[in-house]
């Protein structure tokens, strides 16, 4: 196995203070695969009280980063879009689905849809780029 990161998804996330600090938790983790949830709270409102598009990205971008990160490898975004289809509210429990389209030698493409209970709320696009090591 590579250096870089021995145990992929479930280790970068336990580091990872940002998801931690807003209760992002994960559903299911395996390589190409990501499946994380959040409860939406008052501190994530923007000034129209609905959730901040910003919040919505992060937990799209942290399923995208679980997904993309296999054992021993260090992968990194190389560019991510949303669409944001529905606003999001106080409350709301939403999970975001993380999947790998394509990968070709350090590069890949992963879709990540986000969804409130059945209702899709956010689409998410990102590109993938594994590091190189030693």
């Amino acid at each position: 196995m590579e250096s870089g990161n021995p145990g992929g998804a479930a280790a970068m996330l336990a580091a990872d203070r940002a998801s931690a600090g807003l209760g992002i938790e994960p559903v299911e983790l395996s390589p190409g695969r990501a499946v994380l949830r959040m409860t939406v709270t008052e501190t994530m409102l923007n000034g129209h009280g609905i959730a901040h598009g910003g919040y919505v990205f992060l937990l799209a971008d942290s399923a995208f980063a679980c997904a993309c990160n296999y054992p021993g490898s260090t992968t990194v975004a190389a560019n991510a879009e949303i669409d944001f289809l529905a606003p999001v509210r106080v409350g709301d429990q939403l999970v975001a689905e993380a999947v790998e389209r394509v990968r070709r030698g350090r590069s890949g493409i992963y879709d990540i849809t986000v969804r409130r209970g059945d209702e899709v709320v956010a689409e998410f696009r990102g590109r993938s780029r594994t590091l190189r090591t030693g």
